[in-house]
């Protein structure tokens, strides 16, 4: 396994500075190596885990699944010759057992719901023919036509998910390995509670600016959750937070983390391409989103601690800012070096490599974080291993997109969307908003981006006429909350684990604190600015600010607290002028300021001890 390991990383940062194969090469190998570490990792009775001890047939399968891969690199040039002159039976074989591979090696590592999905894809594309609806029928394919397409072409397991992985995401993956390898995670959160731990509510407010730049590097909401909460969670449940709110904040905060710049979730590289554009536009466009939806859930938890009068930690448990940045500064080196890489225009690839040896070059100056030949020989195994879950995801994902192309349900599903909101936009917004949320539950982040950029986005960007980064970044981001959005909230879940509260009760909670997540997409469908689409200074500022605003109305409603403890009516007024502010209008923008303003005049002149609930402080 180690020999395995090293040998993917080492390839993909091989290719990565002297060029990749071509995109069918660099695949094979890219998952051919995966799926044999996988079947030699990931036992088939359980979910996730290594073992020590492998069957005889996981062994046989591992060699087996490396060959289908590999088959495409021993007879490169006699299977494009097959595209003209027709496909031998070992051609079909090896597509056949191929598809069955990468669909174990998911429901190994991811879960049952993605294979769930991919074969009722496989099964549409063969029995299409004979669903009755015409919005759904096709001519029909047979088993020889689909599993070569799906496995030879580059349009399905080999196609554009996979091969961002392939060039991008491995690499960026790694990039976080060795940041938390040399210390850079802990730095993080020792900073974050420097910066904000004094104020109200510290802990929490520490909790979720250290989760941030935790996600920024992890790439992963549940991995992160985990990661951070083992550390943040206690803190605040010290500090007397509710431990379905410690919860909740870890999770919301960690899940933020894979859309927030510089590095994003896996599926904002593979945005690159379904947009057309460069990571550092997906970059800059997402950033002001990002930002907002950070500033929602320190609201959220300022409310949170304000409710029930929790203070800032004392000084003398507080890092020193200055110390730490005296002291290790240097470690936000590799972050600056990404950012700054990409702003100048070079590629995400050659980001990822400057980003990696700087992160190593910054590890080597002290001690206690320089790793040893054997230290930097786990760092490279554990590269690959983190990345597993993500190759196997984007192959079973491609499966997927591989029957939409191949069939035309794209086109029929937009139509569907089309019909269904009567060409009224924001019924066709909160159907898509259903679509990928419902989709999240199953689906890891990459999959269902796949998914839902292949069907819902291309109807909206057509039919309605939206900007496609709008539109992209609208899907992205349902995609991503569904990890904290009832019932199947797993980031939540895994908080709620570490908390010790209740699960179902710490997705609600998560909600309320992510709520800016529901309304941020909205905003910037409706005022393109926010995603630097058609930006100007002055309409860019009043939209952020009015954004800001309305997120707090809508917090402060959920949570019961504004100036003071609210009233019933009041937690109505401040929702509805909360949702009033993020519409780029002038007047609704006008009247639900006037209002929010109107609730706070009407608590601050409501005494301090007539609070609606008052526990000591």
């Amino acid at each position: 396994m180690t020999l395995m390991g090293v040998s993917l990383t080492s390839f993909h940062l091989y290719t990565g500075y002297f060029g990749t194969l071509p995109s069918q090469q660099q695949g094979a190998v890219h998952l051919g190596l995966a799926l044999g570490m996988i079947f030699l990792l990931f036992p088939a009775t359980r979910g996730s885990g290594s073992r020590a001890r492998v069957p005889w047939y996981d062994v046989i399968l591992a060699f087996a699944a490396t060959f289908t891969a590999y088959y495409k690199i021993l007879f490169y040039e006699e299977v494009l010759r097959a595209r003209i002159t027709g496909y031998s039976t070992l051609d079909l074989v090896t597509a056949m057992l191929g598809v069955l591979f990468v669909l174990e090696a998911t429901r190994r590592t991811v879960g049952v719901p993605i294979v769930i999905m991919a074969g009722l894809a496989i099964a549409y594309a063969l029995f299409g023919n004979h669903i009755p609806s015409q919005m759904l029928s096709h001519p029909g394919f047979t088993l020889d036509e689909v599993s070569p397409y799906l496995w030879f072409r580059e349009s399905g397991v080999f196609g554009t998910p996979l091969q961002i992985s392939a060039r991008f995401i491995f690499l960026f993956l790694f990039f976080g390995v060795v940041l938390m390898h040399t210390g850079v995670g802990r730095f993080f959160n020792d900073l974050a509670f420097a910066v904000t731990g004094r104020f109200t509510g510290g802990a929490g407010k520490a909790a979720v600016m250290a989760s941030s730049f935790q996600g920024m590097i992890s790439g992963s909401s549940i991995g992160n959750t985990v990661a951070s909460g083992s550390f943040t969670i206690p803190m605040m449940k010290n500090a007397r937070f509710k431990p379905e709110v410690a919860g909740a904040a870890e999770a919301s905060a960690s899940t933020g983390g894979q859309i927030m710049p510089p590095l994003m979730g896996a599926a904002a590289f593979i945005m690159v391409e379904y947009v057309g554009v460069s990571y550092r536009e997906i970059m800059f466009s997402a950033l002001i989103p990002a930002l907002l939806y950070f500033a929602g859930i320190f609201i959220g938890v300022h409310f949170e601690a304000k409710r029930h009068r929790i203070l800032g930690l004392p000084k003398d448990q507080l890092p020193s800012k200055r110390k730490l940045m005296l002291e290790k500064g240097y470690m936000l080196l590799p972050l600056l070096v990404i950012v700054t890489t990409i702003s100048l225009g070079f590629t995400a690839q050659r980001a990822a490599l400057l980003g990696i040896a700087c992160a190593f070059a910054v590890g080597m100056i002290r001690k206690e974080t320089r790793p040893s030949l054997a230290g930097l020989v786990k760092i490279f195994e554990q590269g690959a291993r983190v990345a597993l879950p993500v190759i196997a995801a984007v192959a079973s994902a491609g499966i997927i997109a591989g029957v939409v192309g191949m069939t035309g349900l794209g086109s029929k599903f937009a139509a569907g969307i089309i019909s269904l909101a009567d060409g009224v936009l924001i019924l066709a917004l909160l159907f898509t908003m259903v679509a990928c949320i419902v989709l999240g539950m199953g689906l890891p982040t990459t999959a269902n981006y796949v998914v839902t950029a292949t069907i819902a986005a291309p109807a909206l960007i057509n039919e309605f006429g939206l900007p496609p980064m709008a539109v992209h970044l609208f899907v992205f981001y349902f995609g991503i909350i569904a990890d904290i959005t009832p019932p199947v909230c797993l980031a939540a879940f895994a908080g709620a684990g570490i908390a010790g509260a209740n699960p179902m009760k710490t997705g609600f909670t998560a909600v309320k604190l992510a709520i800016g997540a529901f309304i941020i997409p909205y905003a910037f469908i409706y005022n393109p600015m926010l995603v630097m689409v058609d930006a100007t200074l002055p309409g860019l500022l009043t939209a952020v600010l009015f954004s800001l605003l309305g997120i707090m109305g809508v917090s402060s409603a959920l949570i019961g607290h504004f100036v003071r403890d609210s009233l019933p009516w009041e937690r109505l007024v401040l929702l509805a002028a909360g949702l009033a502010m993020v519409v780029p209008e002038l007047l609704t923008s006008g009247v639900g300021l006037l209002a929010m303003a109107l609730v706070a005049w009407c608590q601050s002149r409501r005494p301090a001890h007539q609070e609606l609930a008052s526990p000591t402080a």
